[in-house]
C-alpha cells in the first residue's frame, strides 16, 4: 500500500472527522473509501490521440464526414505515392510555407 499526505482545510477535515465518528470508522477507511469510489466511478482514461480529436471537436475544427463523404473516399483509387507525386509537380509553395507567410514575421 502508498502513503498519501494531503493538507485539507480545516473545514474539511472536521466535517470527515464527524462523519468518521458517525460512523465509527477512522479518518483514514473513510477518506479511503471515499477515493476508492470517486475514482472507481471517474471516466475511462483517454489516449494523448482521443484528448486531442475531442479538444479540435469542442474548437470545431474537426468534424465527422459526411456518407457522400465516406463513399467518395472508399471508391477512390489513388495510392499515397500519386498523391505525392502530384503534390511535387505543383508549381505552388507547400502548405507549411504558405502558412509561415500567412501568420507573417515574428514580433
Amino acid at each position: 500500500m502508498t502513503t498519501l499526505t494531503i493538507d485539507l482545510p480545516s473545514s474539511v477535515y472536521e466535517r470527515l472527522r464527524s462523519i468518521a465518528k458517525q460512523q465509527g470508522k477512522p479518518i483514514e477507511i473513510i477518506a479511503r473509501e471515499w477515493l476508492a469510489e470517486k475514482t472507481a466511478s471517474s471516466a475511462p482514461v483517454l489516449s494523448e490521440r482521443e484528448l486531442l480529436l475531442a479538444a479540435l471537436r469542442a474548437a470545431g475544427k474537426l468534424t465527422e464526414l459526411s456518407q457522400e463523404e465516406k463513399q467518395l473516399a472508399a471508391q477512390s483509387t489513388l495510392t499515397l505515392d500519386e498523391a505525392r507525386a502530384i503534390l511535387d509537380r505543383s508549381d505552388s509553395k507547400p502548405l507549411s510555407e504558405l502558412i509561415l507567410d500567412m501568420r507573417g514575421p515574428k514580433e
